[in-house]
């Protein structure tokens, strides 16, 4: 078809979001309309996310946000050529909600549905905003993921490594609770850490002794927890400048490792001669100021184009997902009725388990 206008649906986490994008061939992609329901309130008493909560917001609230898309983008169902919908990995209640409301849509109206990796529409994202060619190298960096991507289709992705613990955006979070800073994580960190001294704290940068493009995030945590306990030890707490120069020394560390990783990716991504090389970046953690800094010099010193998707296309959103699914839907995929939520679903099914698997599989 020449024109598609697709509906997105996405509830991986703590964000209920509906949705539309229009595609014409030879035409850039169109965001008709980007609804976000956050969830943050709901969780902060509690330091982190509430599976749970999260997927009792999601029943709640996916239906309004998927008909304010719609009104928003000034579309009716019937206008519609396609749903798609996050079905992993992710929550599993919160992926489940999403998944039931799109197969009820889909039911409803007669249109196609596609099931969509969360990831694939974060991998998918430079192509949604900037009409990236393949091949091209994307970091994923988020509070759930982190690994480094060479995207060579809308369905095939080779992985080059990733985190073996840890995600950068899970360790901002323990960081802040352990600091005494509000959820999420991330943007406290790094509003403390522009106040605080970077060098007075010396962090561990884990696995830069080992070859490869695997990372590690956990022992971070546990170093700025031990230099903690040291100052509370000796001065019987911590002052506002301590507090702000452990950020620093932390954030320090986790950019200074994701930046020789990505120099290590990059080598072995240029080894297949792309015609246009490029280095993405998105999730979450490629809002923080300091690692996108450090993202971009490492590309220009490496010769590459640095791209990084508008910031509110980097967090959580269904624009990302309507568009996978246009892309899945042009390469001639789709789903069924027996579509299913799934808590596990590496992007790279051919890659050896990083974190393990068990009886729902490969964790990444």
């Amino acid at each position: 078809m020449a024109t598609l206008t697709f509906l997105g649906i996405e509830s991986s986490c703590d964000d209920s979001a509906a949705a539309v994008v229009r595609h014409r061939t030879n035409a850039p992609p169109e965001i008709l309309s980007s609804v976000v329901e956050g969830q943050t309130s709901l969780h902060a008493a509690f330091g982190g996310v509430v599976p749970e909560i999260a997927a009792r917001a999601h029943a709640e609230r996916l239906d309004a946000c998927v008909e304010r898309a719609l009104l928003q983008a000034g579309v009716a169902l019937t206008d519609l050529d396609g749903i798609a919908v996050t079905s992993g990995p992710g929550l599993i209640g919160g992926v489940l909600s999403g998944v039931m409301l799109a197969k009820g849509l889909a039911a409803g109206s007669g249109k196609p549905l596609l099931g969509v990796n969360h990831l694939a529409g974060h991998a998918l994202t430079p192509r949604l905003t900037d009409g990236l060619a393949f091949p091209y190298l994307i970091l994923l960096v988020s509070g759930g993921h982190c690994q480094f991507l060479i995207v060579e289709a809308p369905d095939r992705f080779r992985r080059l490594g990733g985190t073996i613990d840890d995600a950068p955006g899970e360790a901002f979070d323990k960081t802040a609770r352990l600091l005494g800073l509000p959820q999420p994580g991330g943007p406290a960190v790094e509003a403390e850490a522009k106040l605080g001294n970077s060098a007075r704290f010396h962090f561990p940068r884990p696995l830069l002794d080992r070859p490869g493009c695997d990372l590690s995030f956990s022992g971070l945590k546990t170093a700025l927890l031990r230099a903690r306990d040291a100052l509370v030890a000796e001065k019987g707490g911590i002052t506002a400048q301590d507090r702000r120069d452990l950020c620093a020394g932390f954030q320090a560390a986790v950019a200074a490792v994701l930046a020789e990783k990505t120099r290590r990716a990059l080598a072995v991504y240029m080894l297949g001669q792309p015609a246009q090389p490029t280095l993405a970046v998105a999730g979450g953690v490629a809002a923080n100021g300091a690692i996108r800094a450090a993202l971009e010099t490492v590309s220009q010193q490496s010769a590459v184009l640095f791209l990084a998707p508008p910031l509110r296309l980097c967090t959580d959103n269904a624009a990302m997902i309507a568009w996978a699914g246009i892309e899945r839907f042009r390469a001639g995929l789709g789903d069924s009725g027996d579509l299913v939520a799934r808590p596990r679903w590496p992007l790279d099914s051919t890659a050896a388990p990083m974190i393990g698997s068990g009886k729902k599989g490969a964790k990444a």
